[in-house]
């Protein structure tokens, strides 16, 4: 009798290219300029990714455009959330922001553009050359996913 086992990385989907932006825009700012610029219609998503421990909580908002014609599903997803809390001691109020990555490893990248499906290498390559071609954004480029511990949290 053959037996098959299956690893946990089986189920895992990693047909999907990543590329990190560095930018201090809100998200819906740069939907619209990635929109002007790249011929997108990123909209917001109706849920986000959240994610909640005993202390904490953070809600990392997400855009989504679909492209038909290459059968290819884009996110924009944001990599911070910024959670402030206010204690109130008589009367002094302090305040204390706590700052939660998406994916740790990358606490420089601002924003992820993921693309399922299977892109040719043209079409990232012309991608990230228009999105460091727009000023507001400091620079963009690839992400290797082998090298990142916490890629688990981009399968949604």
């Amino acid at each position: 009798m053959q037996v098959h086992s299956l690893d946990i990385e089986d189920f895992g989907d990693d047909n999907y290219t990543l590329i990190g932006i560095h930018t201090s825009l809100e998200d819906f700012k740069l939907a619209y300029l990635l929109n002007n610029n790249l011929d997108t219609l990123f909209s917001k998503a109706e849920y986000s990714l959240d994610f909640e421990r005993s202390d904490s909580k953070a809600s990392f908002s997400v855009y989504n455009y679909t492209n038909e014609e290459f059968d290819h599903e884009w996110f924009l997803i944001s990599n911070s959330y910024t959670e402030e809390k206010t204690n109130e001691l008589d009367t002094i109020l302090l305040s204390t922001e706590t700052k939660t990555y998406l994916i740790p490893e990358k606490k420089k990248v601002d924003y992820f553009i993921k693309i399922v499906g299977e892109p040719s290498q043209e079409i990232i390559y012309q991608t990230v050359n228009k999105i460091n071609q727009i000023n507001q954004i400091v620079t963009s480029y690839t992400v290797e996913l082998d090298l990142l511990k916490s890629k688990q949290f981009l399968i949604f």
